[in-house]
């Protein structure tokens, strides 16, 4: 069924979406894409999901497109998606979207790896871009976000090599916020975002979500400009006053639900 193309669990106001099909390390169809992005909508929609872990069933992240997709697509016998919503979509996401990579994290899975706004991965997760090795081009905006993370000589690199590198290098390059143990990963990524969910504002996330991810083309004093304007708004915001009043209390902060 194509409810079960992604799983969902929702606990401590952390929702985890798990792209289940392991025996083809999750690769892309357009079914598993509908769904993974129906599930986003829903989440934004939903006042009980504070952060979104997205990670693999079994031994991979997602392997790029599945290439029974790509033949079709190839041959004529599908065409393109053209739904509205882009492979970018989680960047749109008002709530933190962590991805946990697993495991295998190729082409379009490292798409999606990518425009998560935080990364955690297995240290021997296995990396690749792979599209120049499959005669394709630097896609869904890759170009534009790999330079942006790791300097243009790195992302050149990884891009025209298409080499395979692991969870490890991938932290140290600044792709991943961390490597870790791959029987640790799902518990770190989901400790880090119990804690978000527990002690950061909704809405000051969301807030900062759209400042880094709309900020990278501005100016220094453009987004200066921009950060304050912020920043008095929010003085105004029930969630200031909680935030101030929690500190000074000494105890775990109570800030409403996004849009509350």
């Amino acid at each position: 069924m194509t409810d079960d193309l992604v799983l969902s669990d929702l606990v401590d106001g952390v929702l985890t979406l798990t792209l289940n099909r392991p025996d083809r390390l999750n690769a892309w169809t357009q079914e598993l894409g509908r769904r993974y992005f129906d599930l986003l909508e829903e989440a934004e929609r939903d006042p009980a999901v504070r952060v979104i872990v997205v990670t693999g069933a079994g031994k991979g992240f997602c392997a790029g497109a599945d290439f029974e997709m790509l033949t079709a697509l190839r041959t004529g016998e599908i065409t393109m998606d053209t739904e509205k919503r882009p492979h970018t979509f989680a960047t749109t996401i008002s709530k933190p979207v962590i991805a946990a990579v697993n495991g295998a994290c190729a082409g379009l899975g490292m798409v999606h790896a990518l425009v998560c706004d935080l990364v955690l991965t297995a240290a021997d997760a296995k990396w690749t871009t792979a599209f120049a090795r499959r005669g394709l081009v630097a896609e869904y905006g890759m170009a534009w976000v790999l330079p942006k993370l790791i300097g243009q000589s790195r992302a050149l690199d990884l891009l025209l090599s298409g080499r395979t590198f692991t969870g490890t290098e991938a932290a140290e390059m600044g792709l991943a916020l961390r490597a870790v143990p791959g029987e640790e990963l799902l518990s770190e990524a989901l400790g880090y975002a119990r804690e978000l969910a527990a002690l950061s504002s909704p809405t000051s996330m969301a807030v900062i979500k759209r400042q880094v991810w709309g900020d990278w083309d501005k100016s220094l004093d453009d987004s200066r400009e921009k950060a304050e304007r912020l920043m008095v708004e929010s003085f105004g915001r029930a969630d200031f006053a909680e935030g101030v009043a929690s500190f000074l209390e000494r105890r775990p902060p109570a800030f409403r639900p996004l849009g509350g």
